[in-house]
């Protein structure tokens, strides 16, 4: 068999990262919309961004079991072509049933991919891991915020017809299987499927887990709810927008450069707790004082939530030895994680429902913040503590 040039295997890498979030961020722009035309309340349409993280937590396990059944590469194929078909499918999304699943189709795409494309990274860049990594998260901050900043623009391109504009991100999933078939299948070797479980046992799989469930439900509670919750502190709709557009731009920076510089200086537990204390702060501001000059915070946060969100794809990469190991960390970091995790959003527009008002809600996820900076530290601790 040929070997595949590196850099074809990057560029499959990047776009199948990027195609892991834009079904999700574009709903973020719309999502007032949405509601409103459906006849939807709020709890019931973050549904639409709750249901597919939830997806990602329960069937992360799947994915090692089924890349030893079809191999690694042709499973993501598989998942790509899910994403593009249930994108796809928000063309008829004006029927609520179809908007919420496409929802759970994205999210077991999703769930399956993640942590097979970790276990691709030990496979083909295990001396480069750091870096690749980098370029890995890089492309999941361009998906999501592609997703955020384009639906909208493309909505109105559109004739204003918000399905068009949902349904145009089906794009770049199916690019995505077109490029993926092109790669060798890979079968599991033997001696690496001895055992087919998580790591349950370990406490710095739980641990990880944590910190990779508060901040998912941080972001996916933002990515759904910022807007809103500018809006109802006096901006205009097109400002609450472009705060949200300018956090998730400010996650494509970070999630490249954060996991090149802990790899370059072995300072993955300083950044991740440096990042936890950063999106404690800026959320602090949004809850308290969303009118105080909210750009700069919008950048800061968006920076600091795409940082950690790299930085905790990387912990499982230095905890597992094999392909397939890695995969099963990642797995049990994604299953805890996002379970956990899509309850965030839920629970966001249910307070909001029941309160009035956003404030006490983002006051919550300031202070789940502040315990996410807890678990970073706790990490960092344990590690210096093994030495």
């Amino acid at each position: 068999m040929k070997p595949v040039p590196r850099a074809l295997l990057l560029v499959a890498l990047v776009l199948a990262a990027i195609n892991l979030r834009p079904g999700i961020t574009s709903l973020a722009p719309l999502i007032e919309r949405i509601a409103a035309e459906l006849s939807l309340s709020r709890s019931f349409i973050s549904l639409t961004t709750a249901l597919p993280v939830l997806c990602m937590g329960l069937l992360a396990p799947l994915a090692p079991r089924l890349a030893m059944r079809w191999g690694l590469e042709r499973t993501i194929v598989l998942c790509l072509g899910l994403i593009g078909l249930a994108l796809l499918a928000r063309l008829a999304a004006h029927q609520s049933a179809v908007l919420i699943g496409s929802a759970i189709a994205l999210g077991a795409a999703i769930a399956v991919a993640g942590p097979l494309l970790s276990g691709f990274i030990k496979r083909y860049f295990a001396s480069q891991m750091g870096r690749v990594v980098g370029w890995y998260s890089l492309g999941m901050a361009i998906g999501g915020a592609g997703g955020a900043v384009f639906t909208a623009p493309v909505t109105a391109l559109f004739g204003d017809a918000w399905h068009l504009g949902l349904a145009i991100w089906a794009m770049p999933a199916l690019l995505g299987v077109l490029l993926w078939l092109w790669l060798p299948n890979q079968a599991v070797a033997a001696e690496q499927q001895e055992s087919g479980g998580l790591p349950w046992r370990q406490p710095r799989a739980w641990l990880i887990s944590c910190f990779f469930a508060i901040q998912a439900g941080l972001f996916y509670a933002i990515a759904t709810w910022v807007v809103a919750r500018y809006h109802e502190a006096g901006l205009s709709m097109l400002r609450s927008n472009s705060l949200l557009s300018l956090a998730m731009l400010m996650g494509l920076p970070s999630s490249f450069l954060l996991p090149w510089l802990a790899q370059r200086y072995n300072a993955r537990y300083p950044l991740l707790l440096a990042c936890g204390a950063v999106t404690c702060s800026c959320l602090a501001m949004v809850t308290f004082m969303p009118r105080f000059v909210p750009e700069l915070w919008a950048v800061i946060m968006g920076f600091s939530l795409g940082g950690s969100f790299a930085l905790s794809l990387v912990l499982p990469l230095y905890e597992a030895g094999s392909p397939l190991a890695v995969s099963r960390w990642t797995a049990m970091m994604l299953f805890t994680g996002y379970s956990l995790g899509c309850l965030t959003p839920i629970l966001t527009g249910l307070a909001r429902d029941l309160s009035g008002s956003y404030r006490l809600p983002f006051a919550v996820l300031t202070a789940l913040a502040l315990v996410m900076t807890l678990v970073a530290w706790l990490l960092g601790r344990n590690r210096r503590q093994r030495r």
